[in-house]
């Protein structure tokens, strides 16, 4: 096992490298895993236009020079994915990975979430080409434009919401003859009058080449499929945290999220979780930053609470 380091951070997403930046300008040694692309969900991202200071840059541009200012600071990274963490008796950690083993005082957990998809042919290469998942950050780009939006929960529902606001049509599709969200969120959103409806029904294709032009809508009950054109397509059928190796001892919530408020604070004292995969109602590029500091800031408290033995 290598020297015992300051802080492990798990995902080099927007939490995660913010966390990385406050722990090592705090004078913390720092290492950081990843086994995808750094910067997370929004290194995908065309264009964005919803982080302070910042008028428009592409989502990859934002994750490499996060990822520089990182670098440059002295943040080691390293290509691994972390398998397992291992509270010791001493107060410390031992983070498992398909790399080997890293030794540290505190662990930031900044795993992420991932959106699900429908599992259509081409949805990955259409992503940010016409497919999105946030229609807060992306839904500006098609204004005055055709959308369409999937899902039945009361994400589905805010997204519609959000998008008769910005689009000059927008169509809800849900696999379900009703909504799963708030009964009142539903009335609202339907009593718009730019708001077609398609229930009981699936996406089953989407059509384009280099970007998503339409989609094609098949009714459950009748067999019927509908081409619908669309300039963009927001899925909005939940996430799915990558949480399940780390419990124990990290608990989780029902749906697999980290047990952690806004102190970042998990049941495992000296061990922090920041950004989408802890349990919150709000996920954003902002709030992913802001959960980051939170939690640098409390493991470096921790560190110097509990130092190494000599």
């Amino acid at each position: 096992m290598t020297q015992t380091t300051d802080i492990v951070v798990i995902g080099a997403g927007i939490a995660g490298m913010t966390a990385a930046v406050y722990a090592v300008r705090a004078g913390k040694r720092v290492i950081m895993l990843e086994c995808e692309a750094f910067g997370g969900q929004i290194s995908s991202s065309p264009r964005v236009e919803n982080y302070p200071g910042i008028a428009g840059i592409s989502g990859a541009d934002l994750s490499d020079a996060l990822y520089k200012q990182a670098s440059d600071l002295g943040v080691e990274f390293a290509f691994a994915q972390a398998q397992s963490i291992a509270p010791q008796a001493d107060g410390g950690f031992v983070v498992e990975s398909d790399a080997g083993p890293y030794a540290c005082r505190s662990v930031i957990l900044a795993s992420g979430a991932h959106h699900r998809g429908l599992g259509l042919p081409r949805e990955k290469e259409l992503t940010g080409h016409g497919v999105a998942y946030c229609a807060v950050c992306d839904g500006a780009f098609y204004r005055d434009g055709k959308t369409a939006v999937v899902g039945g929960g009361s994400a589905a529902l805010q997204s519609a919401e959000y998008l008769c606001g910005v689009c000059k049509e927008v169509v809800l599709i849900h696999r379900r003859d009703e909504f799963r969200g708030e009964a009142a969120l539903a009335k609202r959103v339907c009593a718009n009058p730019n708001l077609t409806l398609m229930l009981d029904s699936n996406v089953v294709e989407y059509l384009g080449e280099d970007k998503l032009t339409g989609i094609v809508v098949e009714n459950k009950k009748t067999g019927v499929r509908t081409e619908v054109a669309v300039d963009g397509l927001f899925l909005s059928v939940g996430q799915q945290p990558a949480n399940e190796r780390f419990a124990p001892p990290v608990a989780l919530d029902a749906s697999g999220y980290v047990q952690a408020g806004e102190d970042c604070r998990t049941n495992v004292p000296g061990l922090y979780a920041a950004g989408d995969c802890r349990a919150k109602s709000v996920r954003q590029l902002t709030t992913a930053a802001a959960d980051g500091t939170v939690a640098a800031l409390a493991a470096c408290t921790w560190v110097d609470e509990h130092p190494a033995a000599e």
